[in-house]
């Protein structure tokens, strides 16, 4: 029997550190450190975290019995880079110097990522990759345009687990991704809702922008003149109000939780206003469901609904009850996340696919 590949997935958050070790795709363990506020205010900026979150690692790894020096592959949450396409990319030099610069222009804890794995890569001579980062841009051309000259739509998505959901529906089904259209809808804090057309993601929300449906963390799509008054009203500073509308906006702002369950419960004590608020999120994913079937010109073979939303009921019966009519639909719940960096790595090694180079040349830069 061949010796099993030990891989070590990493995935840094905004509050948590999570990783998984795994010998080939069997789970050893996994776990979700959390920093508390104190922790994290000692690092004026995200890329300052670096040196706490390889010691975090170091620590977790030592406290579970496992030898870095023992582990063949790091596999890490991509972040900060160029547009990318997806697939499996080998940390390189330049990769890291353009997710610590952050040249995305985004300032999130996933550009620590690659850096991470490729401290380790380095130390004890070992490969290091990133699969399919949220700087992945599949997006067909027409998909882009708005109202506005100059301004256009971008892919800011949940690729990873996106990604992850469509391989494994189709190595369950004995199907090619390449050959299939799919609807997938990751829901969770933040919800994106993608077409996939031939084993690529050429429409969705953007989850970093602010559009789709409301979330439980999300405002989501609102009359814009709407938000303009807001901005201009004097309350907010624009940090304020960009984390009122992305970070504590949809459930969240109604009802002071984001806790899906606990607005559910809420519901079947009588409460009117919480049944209408968690209708509308329904109404409002099944519009998109709706859109990425337009964009798929009605060719849909499967709509999967995944994520951490996707395990409630209620939630998937009531979408159902609105899209059944485009498509079957298959409920794959949980975010996959650890194990997805696990898979994407070993299929590099087991010579199923070419890790690609990362060029630092965006997929797409304006027309």
């Amino acid at each position: 029997m061949d010796k099993k590949i030990r891989i070590l997935a990493i995935n840094p958050g905004s509050t948590t550190t999570k990783i998984g070790l795994f010998d080939d795709l069997d789970l050893l363990f996994e776990t979700s450190i959390a920093h508390s506020a104190t922790d994290l205010k000692k690092f004026p900026t995200v890329q300052s975290q670096l040196n706490f979150r390889i010691g975090t690692v170091e620590k977790t790894m030592s406290e579970h019995g496992y030898a870095m020096a023992d582990v063949d592959v790091y596999s890490a949450r991509g972040g900060g880079l160029a547009s990318v396409e997806g697939g499996v990319y080998e940390v390189t030099e330049l990769l890291v110097q353009h997710a610590s610069s952050g040249i995305s222009g985004t300032d999130h804890p996933a550009q620590l990522g690659s850096q991470i794995a490729r401290n380790f890569g380095i130390t004890y001579g070992k490969p290091a990759y990133i699969v399919n980062p949220p700087d992945t841009d599949e997006f067909v051309d027409v998909a882009r345009i708005t109202g506005l000259k100059g301004i256009y739509r971008e892919s800011h998505l949940h690729a990873l687990n996106q990604k992850e959901t469509a391989l494994r529906f189709c190595q369950e089904h004995g199907l090619n991704y390449e050959d299939v259209n799919l609807i997938i809808c990751h829901t969770g804090g933040g919800i994106s809702i993608t077409a996939h057309r031939e084993g690529r993601m050429i429409d969705s929300n953007d989850i970093l922008m602010g559009s789709g449906p409301m979330s439980p963390n999300r405002a989501g799509d609102m009359p814009y003149l709407k938000i303009i008054e807001l901005a201009y009203s004097g309350k907010y500073s624009q940090e304020e109000l960009s984390s009122k509308l992305n970070e504590s906006g949809g459930l969240m702002d109604h009802f002071g939780t984001s806790d899906f369950e606990e607005i559910c419960a809420l519901t079947l004590k009588g409460d009117s206003i919480a049944r209408t608020v968690l209708d509308g999120m329904v109404y409002q994913n099944a519009k998109y469901v709706g859109a990425m079937a337009v964009a798929l010109r009605g060719k849909v073979d499967t709509i999967i609904l995944t994520g951490g939303i996707a395990k409630n009921e209620t939630f998937v019966r009531k979408l159902t009850s609105y899209i059944s009519w485009i498509s079957k639909i298959v409920v794959m719940p949980g975010e996959h996340e650890l194990e997805a960096l696990a898979a994407g790595a070993l299929r590099v090694l087991r010579g199923e696919l070419t890790a690609k180079k990362y060029s630092g040349i965006p997929v797409w830069s304006g027309f």
